[in-house]
């Protein structure tokens, strides 16, 4: 009876094996190099799994094992996803040949998260088109003018904000994704709805936007999961109803787009906000938006503008108090440009700061703020890399893009281990490889 049953329990471990690798070799059949360390089930993002790392993090490991190649397979669990290395390939996929891989890589469930649906970067076919279209609209430099009046509004709270911090004891310490994502979510709540975020006001933080987008956005164990069963595991992700808005925040966005809407639709008072925008925009487009699209394109402004902005704006701060001799220099440029234009900043005083543009664009290289960039392929196309390795490629494969590998290649960037703003100067920017800084997508 023993014996039949360890036999059993063998057979069921042999079988499990080799349904969890039955696709591990379909990379050597296209002869197209794998790389190393696939394990049965879970593929090459084990480290990912168990939340030793980033995704970002497991493919800037792949890549620089592996640039030699032009391309590399890797299995997502245990699909087949193929990563491309080098920047010719790079522009093929995101720019000359965009229509047989126009759709990105991350698919989210309308049932479960109906907001995020409509965001643009999930989207495909009519539906993009038209989120797109509206979303361009609000961010043309015309009315980026615009916004510009309550974005300085903000700083000045900002000041307000820092001089009463600093009033009590001199110097204080500061964790930089934390302070500016505070100004981010103040900005968005001002700029993006004409409301006050209460992101300074620290007796209200719990009803602030702050705290809406720290509850969702911020890594934690809980998010850290949400997200893993939304970008790898989508079909357990539908099974135990995993969304990547929390009800409360759906609430939240719909409840204020409602109101805001209800009399930016009937008050004649003009305001300089992206709802009042939109408002204009149903005028010209002669029909009411529906509230939910309104509600879903919030959502990105504020996703957008909350979370990548304040990861940009920490890690430039990180840079300029590390590298003192570049704080200087952009200081002087900043007061020289602010004396041409009266003290006032300006749309075209901040389009002046042209060193200001370097040091973020460096930043932004060191520590992209997406280290990868997922496409979905949806016509059959064949791949061909300067080595000679090809690959055909059929429709809803994956296709990665390791932007922190690329970004760090030294076949690319001199000593790119130094933070140099003067490598995106007017006398070398021209030679930067186009395809390899990718921080924008």
């Amino acid at each position: 009876m023993a014996i039949a049953l360890v036999s059993l329990i063998l057979i069921a471990l042999v079988v499990l094996y080799f349904y969890l690798t039955k696709n591990y070799n379909y990379w050597q059949k296209r002869k197209v190099p794998c790389a190393n360390g696939v394990l049965p089930g879970v593929g090459h993002f084990w480290d990912l799994i168990t939340m030793k790392t980033t995704f970002s993090e497991c493919c800037r490991k792949i890549y620089n094992n592996n640039r030699d190649y032009s391309m590399v397979g890797v299995y997502n669990l245990r699909s087949p996803t193929l990563m491309v290395l080098e920047p010719k390939l790079v522009k093929t996929v995101m720019q000359t040949n965009f229509t047989n891989f126009h759709e990105n890589g991350v698919k989210i469930d309308p049932d479960l998260d109906p907001l995020l649906a409509n965001n643009p970067f999930f989207t495909s076919g009519e539906k993009w088109i038209n989120g797109r279209k509206r979303l361009t609209y609000a961010f043309s430099s015309m009315r980026l003018k615009i916004l510009l009046e309550s974005v300085k509004q903000v700083c000045k709270q900002f000041e307000n904000y820092l001089d009463k911090k600093l009033s009590k004891v001199g110097k204080i310490e500061l964790e930089l994704k934390d302070l500016f994502a505070r100004f981010t979510a103040q900005v968005v709540s001002g700029a993006g709805f004409g409301v006050d975020g209460l992101c300074f006001n620290e007796e209200k933080e719990k009803e602030s936007f702050y705290a809406m987008g720290k509850s969702f956005l911020e890594p934690s164990v809980v998010n850290n999961i949400i997200f893993m069963f939304v970008f790898l595991l989508p079909s357990l992700g539908k099974i135990f109803r995993t969304s990547l808005l929390p009800k409360r925040a759906d609430r939240f966005f719909r409840t204020v787009i409602a109101d805001v809407m209800k009399q930016r639709r009937t008050e004649k008072i003009h305001r300089n906000d992206f709802l009042q925008l939109m408002a204009e925009l149903e005028r010209m487009e002669g029909s009411k938006i529906d509230l939910d699209v309104l509600a879903s394109y919030a959502v990105t402004f504020f996703i957008d503008g909350y979370e990548t902005s304040s990861i940009v704006l920490s890690f430039v701060g990180f840079q300029l108090a590390s590298h003192p001799d570049v704080q200087a220099k952009l200081r002087i440029e900043v007061l020289s440009v602010l004396d041409k234009y009266d003290g006032v900043i300006t749309y075209d005083a901040l389009k002046d700061m042209t060193y200001m543009d370097q040091v973020i664009s460096e930043s932004q290289r060191v520590v992209p703020t997406m280290g990868f960039l997922t496409k979905n392929c949806t016509e059959e196309f064949e791949l061909r890399g300067s080595d000679g390795l090809a690959c055909h490629i059929l429709p809803r494969m994956e296709i990665l893009i390791p932007v922190h590998g690329l970004q760090e290649d030294p076949r690319y960037w001199e000593h790119p281990e130094v933070f140099d703003p003067e490598r995106f100067g007017p006398e070398r920017k021209h030679s930067i490889e186009r395809f390899a800084f990718l921080p924008f997508g």
